[in-house]
């Protein structure tokens, strides 16, 4: 991932929309860009793209009348007036080096977001975990007191199935990023900080500098407006703290006595997490959500706090969340064969890992669980293995998968068969392999009825599920396994 300077680039409202012409997305099928088409088609713009993997979130796009090139090429660039780029597009690609030759328009994709921002009253959403599930539920608040927000989310809500829509509301909630520093681009009239946890230091050097980029991203915040943070989170409570030493309105949400919205009584299992609410004394009731995990509470807490600082009525947020479908991609169950519950989980930093393991050991049960896991990114890889590798301990057996990491190099002793060995489980019970097309038929023969299986990481990860699911459906008879491996009791973890 490569830092922006972002002085160089134009901040949120500097450009307008409509000023953009037609638009080209290099790598249109990622999470973030496919968002911000999203956003552009429903706003009535040209959108063009290029991508070499046939995504999900493609089709979608094709239906609003967007224009998909399956390959990188110059030709795509015909016709067009805006180039738009990621941080994982090198600086030499074919299309982007032609759009310099022939004097388009190029923008980082936090730039061409902020051309969408203008006229919007903007909610931009941070932190280490937790924003996209944030932003959604956010989002689905607003919808449900009828305000039609414009949003952009770095996952698709399912219920919803889009992860990008320009509304005809005042309010436009955005997923903003901190991994490239593209969050500093945002003016936000609001803005959310989950948490500040270690991560990224490729781009920020160490933990320090992380903490100043959330600082400076909470004080680009409008001045009449106010941020949002997690009183349970330490690096959110020490910029909480300098944030009031400034003047700035600040409100706060948690499990502690001194939060402005105090959550209590919380209690999570399979059929979903419940807590009861206070705002500064005044009770909210009890909140309920249909899926499990304490995580997701906190994450509900910010968006009704927040909501509520809009003069959103609160029952518009309590039948929201009590709803709330969730988002692809987080804890999103993609089936059940055989008596195998497969699931899906972005979790790719260890504190969400372990989060989501430990919420995935409430459905098991008695049952076991076992981690298809790909590893994102080399430099987090090799930087928080140990963390990584404990995170993953939590699971009965592990199946990895070599990093994904576009444009990093892996040096020897890193990656996907270092990090494996580093996990404290029995040899059997844990395996690295180098190819895909093995893991179906590796995870199959693991499995036994009961058990949950959760594929983890990178996003390419996330098409493994149905090859998952074929595969445990073509066990038959007595080929299905009915019993443990030799030493291969369930974890009590």
């Amino acid at each position: 991932m490569t830092a922006l300077n972002t002085a160089e680039l134009t901040p949120a409202g500097t450009v307008a929309a409509e000023d953009l012409g037609t638009v080209h997305l290099i790598g249109i099928g990622g999470v973030g860009m496919s968002g911000l088409a999203r956003l552009l088609l429903t706003r009535g713009i040209p959108v063009t793209g290029s991508e070499l993997r046939e995504w999900p979130s493609l089709v979608g796009l094709r239906a609003l009348g967007g224009t998909i090139h399956m390959t990188h090429q110059v030709s795509n660039l015909d016709g067009v007036d805006t180039v738009v780029y990621s941080s994982a597009i090198p600086e030499n690609h074919v299309e982007l080096a032609t759009a310099r030759e022939r004097g388009l328009r190029i923008m980082h994709r936090s730039e061409a977001l902020g051309a969408v921002m203008t006229g919007r009253r903007t909610v931009a959403v941070a932190g280490t975990h937790g924003k996209t599930t944030t932003t959604s539920m956010l989002t689905m608040i607003l919808q449900r007191a009828g305000l039609d927000p414009s949003f952009v989310i770095g996952g698709e809500i399912s219920e919803v199935g889009s992860n990008g829509h320009h509304g005809s509301g005042e309010y436009l909630v955005a997923e903003a990023d901190e991994s490239d520093r593209s969050f500093l681009l945002y003016r936000p009239y609001a803005s959310i900080i989950t948490n500040i946890e270690p991560d990224h230091l490729n781009t920020y050097g160490d933990f320090a500098g992380l903490e100043a980029g959330f600082a400076d991203f909470a004080a680009l915040t409008d001045a009449d407006g106010f941020v949002v943070t997690c009183a349970d989170d330490p690096g959110a409570r020490r910029l909480t703290d300098a944030l009031r030493v400034a003047g700035r309105r600040v409100l706060t949400y948690g499990t502690g006595a001194d939060a402005d919205l105090v959550m209590t009584d919380v209690a999570s299992s399979a059929q979903g997490v419940r807590y009861l609410a206070t705002l500064r004394g005044e009770s909210l009731g009890e909140i309920r959500l249909p899926s499990p995990g304490r995580h997701l509470g906190l994450n509900s807490a910010a968006a009704v706090l927040t909501a509520l600082t809009l003069d959103v009525p609160l029952a518009a947020a309590v039948e929201a969340l009590a709803s709330f479908p969730g988002v692809r991609r987080r804890f999103e169950r993609k089936g059940s064969v055989a008596g195998v519950q497969v699931w899906d989980e972005y979790a790719y930093h260890p504190t969400s890992m372990t989060l989501a393991l430990q919420t995935l050991r409430e459905v098991a049960a008695g049952g076991r669980l076992i981690v298809v896991f790909q590893p994102y990114r080399v430099y987090r890889t090799r930087d928080l293995q140990a963390d990584l590798a404990a995170a993953l301990g939590i699971a009965d057996e592990v199946v990895m998968l070599e990093v994904f990491g576009p444009g990093e190099v892996r040096q020897p002793g890193e990656g996907g068969a270092a990090l494996t060995e580093a996990i404290d489980l029995p040899a059997e019970r844990k395996v690295f392999l180098e190819s895909w097309d093995d893991v179906p038929a590796e995870v199959a023969r693991r499995t036994r009825p009961g058990d949950v299986v959760v594929t983890m990481g990178a996003p390419p990860i996330s098409m493994m599920g149905d090859e998952l699911l074929a595969a445990l459906a073509g066990r038959t008879g007595p080929d299905v396994p009915s019993g443990p491996p030799d030493g291969a009791a369930a974890h009590s973890g």
